[in-house]
């Protein structure tokens, strides 16, 4: 009896003629994610992914751990094969099964027969294994329609399959899949929410963070470092670029009116982005921006932002109130972190009262007190580079 990971996939089926392109990318992820823990055999096989330690003393906890992260997984179990014989499939059943079945007070037995040529229908495997079970622990109920313990029976091309409930996986698509875009990251509970939702969809990161010394620590840039950290736990390697902001900034309130600081501060920010993401190869620029949620994120300032690129902008988050935002940000773990009080950029000669309908015009005749060209160029020529990696 050799137990293994089961990694069922998601929108990964649907792919048609591109499907495998899709699954060798995520065989290449998983790999890549169990490397640290030994060696692993990992194959495709029927909609799921078949990993099999091939070390005996592998950390299978920690392993299954590790892949409920990688997007493209949809569901995860771990799980015991054996040989496809019906009597080693109930024998399999009760000792591998038995720390479960024994806290339960009700189960039901699911079968899935894909190799046809096995002489048991599911239903005929179910009731066998399900009455053996019963015989085996007198103190479980049979309930099929809400039982504590789901036992699932996979009859599949090389092996049967005996696991318990299966996990939520991560879902999405493997990365990169879709590519790469550029995160605006600050040390606020939204962008890193945002980098999390599109690297989901299969989007590699590349992550623009603005630092404005001395009116911005050490400590923030280290508390944005620590959340992409966390985020690379999904997305993978992460390259940051923390951008020199202070001399934009001040020439902003020096040259500016102050209820126009905040929307020209977001427009050079997505300028400067543009200039590192077109550098890097990026086709997208992503922000943590949820409609209405502060003076900078209307209808209006979002269109007066945009107009200052032309790369397409994506906001993951734009229909998301606070609570969703946050729910998301608990689950993934960075909740916390970004409750830490090191103040970014973004809060830097922020103005009593911001306009939230800014004009354009308006806005572009303020700007043009200044020549922003050479200034934004140096800033993306000087940004600083930090490789983030995900936690071994």
């Amino acid at each position: 009896m050799k137990e293994i990971i089961l990694a069922k996939l998601g929108e990964v089926v649907l792919k048609g003629l591109n499907r495998k392109n899709f699954e060798d990318l995520l065989i290449k992820n998983i790999r890549r994610k169990l490397h640290p823990l030994g060696a692993f055999e990992v194959r495709a096989s029927q909609s799921t992914v078949r990993i099999t330690p091939l070390d005996d003393d592998i950390d299978m906890d920690e392993a299954a751990d590790k892949i409920g992260k990688v997007f493209g997984v949809v569901a995860y179990c771990r799980a015991c094969a054996v040989e496809k014989d019906i009597e080693a499939i109930k024998q399999a059943a009760i000792e591998y099964l038995a720390p479960v079945l024994e806290d339960a007070g009700s189960f039901k037995v699911e079968s899935k027969r894909s190799d046809k040529k096995f002489p048991y229908g599911s239903p005929e495997i179910s009731k066998i294994v399900g009455s053996f079970i019963a015989d085996s622990f007198p103190d479980i109920n049979v309930d099929v329609h809400n039982p504590d313990v789901t036992v699932t029976v996979e009859i599949r091309d090389m092996a049967a399959y005996i696991h318990a409930d299966a996990l939520e996986g991560a879902g999405g698509l493997p990365i990169p899949s879709a590519g790469r875009a550029a995160i605006l990251i600050s040390g606020g509970i939204d962008s890193p929410v945002a980098a999390y939702m599109i690297a989901k969809r299969g989007v590699e990161l590349t992550a623009v963070h603005f630092a404005s010394p001395p009116y911005t620590s050490d400590r923030a840039e280290e508390k944005v470092r620590t959340l992409l950290q966390i985020v690379s736990d999904y997305a993978g390697r992460i390259e940051m670029y923390t951008v020199p902001f202070t001399r934009i900034q001040e020439e902003i309130k020096r040259s500016c009116p102050e209820d126009l600081f905040t929307i020209i501060m977001r427009r050079m920010m997505m300028r400067v982005s543009q200039m590192i993401a077109e550098e890097h190869e990026c086709q997208a620029l992503i922000t943590g921006e949820s409609l209405g949620q502060v003076a900078s994120q209307t209808l209006g300032a979002i269109g007066c932002t945009d107009e200052t690129v032309t790369m397409p902008v994506f906001r993951p988050l734009i229909g998301m109130d606070k609570k969703e935002i946050v729910a998301i940000a608990e689950k993934i773990n960075t909740f916390e972190t970004s409750l830490l009080p090191y103040e970014d950029c973004c809060t830097v000669f922020t103005p009593k009262h911001p306009r939230t309908k800014p004009k354009r015009d308006m806005v572009r005749r303020a700007e043009s007190a200044v020549d922003w060209d050479e200034m934004l160029k140096e800033a993306a020529r000087n940004a600083k580079v930090t490789v983030i990696y995900p936690e071994q």
